[in-house]
């Protein structure tokens, strides 16, 4: 597993490269790794900052409680959404992103309990998926503001869903994980295209547009 300094230079790239996507604009977003775990220690972004200048001091070490071991700052707000995927997934990093297709589907689809993405040839970016004939569930769940809170709940929905790659908040973004940070970029990459697919192919269809054009 990766040291501090390690992780954090990794987190920064992927926080620029995040926000210069369009996924992770002004301070929203945030991202994190596993340092180790026993006892788990997670390398995270600090709240507030602006991930198109994030940098190596921005990037915190905090315990399984969340507690800040290592750096200044306050962890992110979602520490406890980060700390849940990774005790439910047994993940090695975790994505945060605010893209405009994921917060618009978020909404569109809440009501439903989340998405459903079928037979995309992306779909095969995602760990364990071999073909495009693949039916990716993305479940939905409500905002708020205490997400320690609603942690457990959390913990409690990827249960339920033990196939999932991600799920979304709703008018909020994509949570997405993997077994090491590489992985974890992957899956975001490859979701965000998804959603934008799916997105748009909407959007055409609603406009009375064939779809693929």
């Amino acid at each position: 597993m990766p040291a501090l300094a390690e992780a954090a230079a990794s987190l920064v790239r992927l926080g620029r490269e995040a926000h210069g996507r369009g996924w992770a604009l002004a301070t929203s977003g945030n991202f994190s790794a596993v340092l180790t775990t026993l006892p788990l220690r997670l390398a995270i972004t600090a709240s507030g900052v602006d991930k198109s200048r994030l940098t190596p001091d921005q990037i915190l070490e905090i315990d399984g409680h969340g507690a800040v071991v290592r750096g200044e700052g306050r962890p992110s707000a979602e520490t406890a959404v980060h700390l849940a995927v990774v005790r439910a997934r047994g993940a090695g990093a975790v994505a945060h992103t605010h893209s405009t297709w994921a917060t618009w589907l978020s909404e569109a689809h809440a009501e439903a309990g989340g998405l459903a993405i079928e037979d995309h040839e992306m779909l095969k970016a995602l760990h364990g998926v071999g073909t495009h004939a693949h039916r990716e569930w993305l479940p939905i769940v409500e905002n708020t503001q205490d997400w320690e809170a609603e942690a457990p709940a959390l913990e409690a929905l990827l249960a339920r869903h033990p196939e999932a790659h991600g799920f979304l908040i709703r008018r909020h973004g994509l949570y997405t994980w993997g077994r090491d940070l590489d992985e974890t970029v992957r899956h975001l990459e490859a979701l965000e295209f998804l959603l934008e697919a799916v997105g748009r192919a909407s959007t055409q269809s609603r406009e009375g547009t064939p779809w693929p054009v």
